[in-house]
């Protein structure tokens, strides 16, 4: 289970044969320093979080060399839509430069893109790929990188304050045959490079909409009732719960026609529920549309016949 940066108190172990593998093998093997990477990434990014740790500990995450990387070109959806169980996966990305010492095809050298929330040395929330980056060189110092971010709103890792722009970093750890876990462990010989405001994103609280127009049939004339309800992923308790006091579109659109046209703008009440009055005129189905907010994605309902006799 991953864990919320400011929360994380990582403890990795490695074996040393992991680190010497088969290049079929790489990609397992960097997954499996994915802990140790976090430790150093913490260390860097809160050096206070290094009292929570043993002295030897502390010593082992914080001591390591700036890795002669530097990252661009990062490219990641502009918006993440996240409910409250489903696994969300993104691709990001990027150019990395790297100087000529730097072996990026080692088996223990990892890169990641990471987005986070607040500030880049103290950030509220992160959130990262499953796996490491996968990178292609296109010359001697330069390789385009693509990995993913990937978030579990059932295990957590969102809160409802975290909606809203995030930035982007990404990062890259040089283990050069040190293994974490061994007694001979030298930290100074581990680089590490990290570099933020490489991008923006939404991640946003998923929205649902739903539409019922009745009487149906109607008669010409008589006065057709519309409810609905706007509700989005409430993070915090894993449900979906009303958005209250937003703007909502009643559309309606003629049964030959593809095109809705706005009747009227009401707003959702105190429980995220809607509902007002129209005269029946002819055939044809009425929806709500819900023009979205940063936290929270635009939204259609599905369009509910009406039947006009």
């Amino acid at each position: 289970m991953r864990i919320r940066a400011t929360v994380a108190a990582v403890s990795g172990a490695l074996a040393l044969s992991a680190l010497v593998v088969p290049a079929a093998q790489a990609d397992d093997s960097a997954a499996s320093l994915r802990p140790d990477a976090a430790k150093l990434r913490q260390a860097a990014h809160a050096a206070s979080a290094k009292s929570a740790l043993s002295d030897a500990a502390a010593v082992r995450a914080g001591a390591r060399y700036d890795l002669n990387v530097t990252f661009s070109n990062f490219k990641i959806a502009k918006t993440l839509k996240v409910g409250t169980t489903n696994h969300v996966s993104t691709a990001v990305t990027y150019t990395l430069t790297h100087g000529a010492d730097v072996d990026i095809t080692a088996a223990d050298f990892i890169t990641d893109p990471i987005i986070y929330k607040g500030s880049h040395a103290g950030p509220d929330n992160r959130l990262y790929g499953n796996k490491p980056a996968k990178c292609t060189a296109t010359s001697a110092t330069t390789a385009n990188c693509k990995g993913t971010i990937d978030v579990y709103p059932g295990a957590h890792e969102l809160r409802n304050t975290d909606a809203g722009t995030w930035k982007a970093a990404a990062e890259a750890t040089a283990f050069n045959g040190q293994d974490p876990a061994g007694e001979d462990f030298d930290n100074s010989k581990v680089g590490y490079a990290s570099q933020d405001g490489l991008g923006t994103t939404l991640v946003q609280r998923a929205s649902k909409l739903t539409v019922n127009a009745s009487p149906e049939p109607v008669k010409k004339g008589k006065t057709i009732t519309i409810t609905g309800k706007l509700s989005r992923a409430n993070w915090d308790r894993g449900t979906y719960n009303g958005y209250v006091e937003q703007p909502v579109n009643l559309q309606f659109r003629k049964k030959n026609s593809s095109t809705y046209t706005t009747v009227k703008t009401i707003k959702t009440n105190a429980t995220g529920d809607l509902k007002t009055t129209v005269k029946a005129t002819e055939d044809g189905y009425f929806r709500y549309t819900f023009a979205g907010t940063t936290t929270t994605p635009a939204a259609n309902a599905t369009g509910d016949f009406i039947d006009v006799q």
